[in-house]
């Protein structure tokens, strides 16, 4: 009984030191936010692809756009849907919860702006700025942990 508890107890512990590192990466789900109507607009699946992390679009919120194309992209992404689409690559880390150094690719435009992104609220938040040339030049949107 005794090796019973000592093993849950470990598990538990275990469990909760892999949570508690999930809140300080941007590994996982995020849920975009509109800026316009203010309502959940994807589901962007941030990864590591060696020493960068990339996103890609694994869902879209609205029913009617599941079939959505990027009419306005340029190169291999003219006209490919928008679901699975990687949006956002070669975020490099540049301090503690942030990343930097990246591009990202706003399918409603077509348009690439540079990017760079830091969690916020303990890990729940991720605030990601878009912008051309300078940072002050651009917009950030802050999308939730799913």
């Amino acid at each position: 009984m005794k090796t019973l508890f000592s093993l849950l107890a470990f598990s538990l512990l275990m469990t909760t030191s892999a949570f508690a590192a999930d809140m300080t990466s941007a590994i996982g789900n995020w849920v975009t936010i509109d800026d316009k109507t203010g309502k959940p607009k994807s589901i962007v699946k941030i990864t590591q692809v060696g020493d960068a992390l990339r996103g890609s679009i694994v869902k879209l919120m609205d029913p009617t756009k599941q079939n959505a194309i990027c009419d306005e992209c340029k190169g291999t992404n003219k006209d490919k849907p928008i679901k699975g689409m990687i949006m956002m690559w070669g975020l490099k880390p540049a301090g503690t919860g942030a990343w930097a150094g990246g591009r990202i690719l706003d399918p409603s435009n077509g348009k690439i702006y540079k990017a760079k992104m830091s969690l916020s609220d303990g890990g729940k938040k991720l605030d990601v700025r878009g912008f051309i040339g300078f940072a002050l030049l651009g917009r950030t949107q802050t999308w939730i942990r799913q």
